[in-house]
């Protein structure tokens, strides 16, 4: 399986994501451990600006809406949309 092209990533801008319900986030000074009580899995959140991202997905219609939101730069999300479709393949987040 290869792995997505930036342009599957940006892609993924345009989706309407959440967090999966059965992850929980607790906060830690580099930014949050998320953990999903269904698989077991354990993903840090290397970033505060993710951890805001990733608290109001489900508030806004597409990933974009909520980077735009949370006042994330433009150039920056290339690299949040990869990042996002790792969390997406790790069941932290899911489409809605």
């Amino acid at each position: 399986m290869s792995a997505p092209s930036s342009t599957e990533h940006d892609q993924l801008l345009h989706v309407a994501l959440e967090l999966h319900p059965q992850v929980a986030l607790r906060p830690e000074p580099f930014g949050a451990l998320a953990y999903h009580y269904g698989n077991r899995r354990l993903v840090f959140l290397k970033h505060r600006d993710m951890v805001a991202v990733a608290r109001v997905l489900a508030d806004h219609p597409t990933l974009a809406a909520a980077l735009e939101a949370c006042d994330i730069a433009p150039a920056r999300w290339p690299s949040f949309a990869k990042a996002f479709a790792s969390l997406t393949t790790s069941e932290i987040v899911r489409e809605r």
